[in-house]
């Protein structure tokens, strides 16, 4: 087989293969050109008389491996056709399969580059892969692409984690070595998943505890917005329904919240608060005022929210109904005064703890903010 994008990549290829063996050796397909597919971090490939295409012929699969490759490239509308690739420093040329988009599925961008996409790319693409792999022989490769934009989101997530610099000048500074996973398991995937592994962990007098059955719910890292008026002394709420209230029996699952939305992949936490204002909102938001982010419910929940007040202009008109219609949003903003707030934290029908985490900081910090703008 000839691989010309992230499968060049060694360390995704070995996880792919899970230890099946293989050889390599650089190689390079006539006639074809390696592009960027626009505003996506992979390759595609495509016939181009005057290009040559460069990459990887790996040689020995075992019907396993193949398959193993058919699975993670196959829900993505790839498809093998063979091709006579040129291996290095020969002139013989080699019958090789090669996975190519169909027709029109992607548009090409910019000259690919390996290097730039493994630095900007490769690790959370392993993080993604892994999870990918982990379905092998348990649901189609078809199921696996529908769940995937949420398996890039949980990987980037995991990727910010690793990256955090949080300090530990009151907690104890354990970390992954003080934590032995004995098993893992995910007995739920969807939108989100459920995730269960039995550990050990270090315990404060040193010695590790005895093996526990422990679980969480895995989700993607999110990004929480108030936005706020500092001239008319205004704030935005949104409202819609969820799932949560509705699950515990709430007999009002309707609730009162500030902007959120999870931060995709490709996207830092700022961009990701720019673009929820507006999709739920019709909202253009100035300065981003940062304040402490944080894990909502750390004892079985992964979710990790990067939280902001976001100085706007409220006027009387821009409260209103939005939402995303793909993902069936029905979401109903309201304007309020500041007071107005505080008095709903107050009554309890501001019942959400992101949007009164906002709304004390807010009241802290109002008129040093109002000051400044």
């Amino acid at each position: 087989m000839f691989f010309y994008g992230t499968l060049c990549h060694l360390p995704l290829l070995d996880l792919v293969l899970a230890g099946e063996r293989y050889r390599t050796r650089p190689a390079t397909l006539p006639r074809h050109r390696i592009s960027w597919v626009r505003d996506q971090p992979f390759p595609t490939i495509q016939e181009d008389a005057d290009a040559t295409a460069h990459g990887l012929l790996v040689e020995g699969l075992s019907d396993t491996a193949r398959a193993r490759l058919d699975f993670y490239e196959g829900g993505f509308d790839y498809a093998l056709k063979k091709v006579a690739v040129k291996p290095d420093g020969t002139t013989e040329p080699v019958t090789a399969e090669v996975y190519f988009p169909a027709p029109g599925l992607w548009t090409p961008g910019a000259p690919w580059s390996l290097d730039d996409w493994v630095a900007e790319w490769g690790e959370m693409t392993l993080e993604a892969a892994d999870e990918v792999m982990s379905y092998f022989g348990k649901i189609s490769a078809q199921v696996v692409a529908q769940r995937f934009p949420m398996i890039r989101t949980r990987a980037a997530s995991r990727v910010r984690a690793r990256a955090s610099t949080t300090p530990t000048t009151l907690r104890a500074d354990f970390g992954a070595g003080d934590i032995d996973v004995h098993a893992s398991a995910r007995p739920y995937a969807g939108f989100f998943t459920m995730e269960e592994q039995d550990l050990a962990f270090r315990r404060y007098s040193g010695e590790m505890s005895e093996v526990v059955h422990r679980a969480a719910f895995v989700g993607g890292d999110a990004v929480i917005v108030l936005p706020y008026d500092p001239v008319r002394d205004r704030v935005m709420l949104v409202e819609q329904f969820r799932m949560g209230p509705h699950m515990r029996g709430d007999p009002h699952p309707w609730t009162l919240e500030p902007i959120a939305g999870r931060i995709d992949a490709d996207e830092a936490p700022e961009d990701t608060a720019h673009r929820e204002a507006h999709e739920e909102a019709g909202l253009t938001l100035d300065r981003l005022i940062a304040l402490p982010h944080h894990y909502p419910s750390p004892g079985s929940n992964t979710e990790y929210f990067y939280t902001f007040v976001a100085l706007c202009d409220l006027p009387d008109d821009a409260a209103g109904v939005g939402g995303a219609e793909a993902e069936a949003e029905d979401i109903r903003s309201h304007v309020i005064p500041f007071d107005h707030l505080m008095a709903l934290v107050a009554s309890g029908e501001a019942a959400c703890g992101p949007l009164v985490l906002c709304a004390l900081w807010l009241s802290l910090n109002r008129e040093a903010v109002r000051r400044r703008s």
